[in-house]
């Protein structure tokens, strides 16, 4: 009885292992064709299995020129730029607001609190034309305050909900021993909370980096001087409309490398972001 029993937990193991690693390949194909057609030429992309036959670097080196008057590193400058400023104004002033509303009674909180839900539930098409208007009448247009000025202001609810449950989570006896010791409201956020929640502050820096890396409509709606392009509207410029021909090796390779700056700072932060995602919201 035993051994049948064994038996069983053997087969039912082997068959788990087997669905999962069918899955898994099947999620990392996309990727693994990705960078495989990077290295092949422009006639093999779509002809050649994963692995190239004759790998050449001639992708990279073409696609970092660009569109010949504006290179790929001046895309990949504006990205950081663009991305770093939105991360850090995102951070701060979610983690502000965030705190006003776990720590902190005032009047209206909670209608205030769900008018901040709320505006998670509305399409980001639904402002996009009053957002464009006011931005054009602040003369704000093909600039980077349309993409990072709302940011200071704790546009992004998604993150100041989150930042909201995790600072719930924390215990309030924190907060009452540093009054006791002298620690007015910004003290205590500084020197006691804010260690604590810093995974919650990671997962934020790590989803806002990668939306803000890959966000496409923005730029392409604020943006019109392609020396102020980032990699996503970059690759997509890259692109010969006008006579139908797509150098996709170009385009392929400089997408690999659009993505290893996500991939980077994931895998320095992912014991945070894990920690961040494993407490948020849990209670004690």
């Amino acid at each position: 009885m035993a051994k049948e029993i064994s038996t069983r937990r053997v087969v039912s193991r082997f068959l788990t292992y087997a669905v999962l690693i069918l899955i898994g390949a099947l999620l990392i194909y996309p990727f693994l064709w990705l960078v495989g057609s990077s290295f092949k030429d422009a006639n093999h992309v779509f002809t050649e299995s994963v692995i190239p036959a004759n790998p050449t670097l001639s992708g990279y080196i073409e696609g970092w020129k660009g569109t010949g008057s504006v290179s790929f590193a001046t895309f990949f400058l504006n990205t950081a730029m663009f991305a770093v400023l939105r991360v850090a104004a995102t951070v701060v002033s979610a983690t502000i607001v965030a705190y006003g509303f776990a720590r902190f009674t005032f009047p209206f909180k909670k209608l205030m609190l769900s008018v901040l839900i709320a505006t998670l539930l509305f399409p980001k098409t639904v402002i996009l034309v009053p957002s464009y208007i006011i931005f054009t009448k602040l003369n704000w247009v093909d600039s980077y305050k349309p993409l990072i000025v709302p940011s200071l202001f704790a546009a992004d609810t998604y993150f100041v909900y989150l930042m909201i449950q995790f600072f719930r989570g924390l215990p309030r006896d924190m907060d009452e021993a540093a009054e006791i010791d002298g620690c007015g409201s910004v003290k205590r956020l500084l020197l006691v909370l804010l260690p604590m929640v810093k995974p919650a502050m990671v997962t934020c820096v790590l989803f806002q980096f990668i939306w803000t890396s890959n966000d496409f409509l923005d730029p392409m709606i604020y943006l019109s001087t392609e020396i102020k392009f980032p990699v996503s509207i970059g690759l997509k410029v890259n692109m010969d409309a006008s006579t139908g021909e797509i150098a996709w090796t170009n385009i392929l390779a400089m997408s690999v490398l659009a993505i290893l700056p996500p991939l980077v700072l994931f895998s320095f932060c992912q014991r945070y972001f894990i920690e961040g995602i494993a407490t948020t919201g849990m209670k004690n």
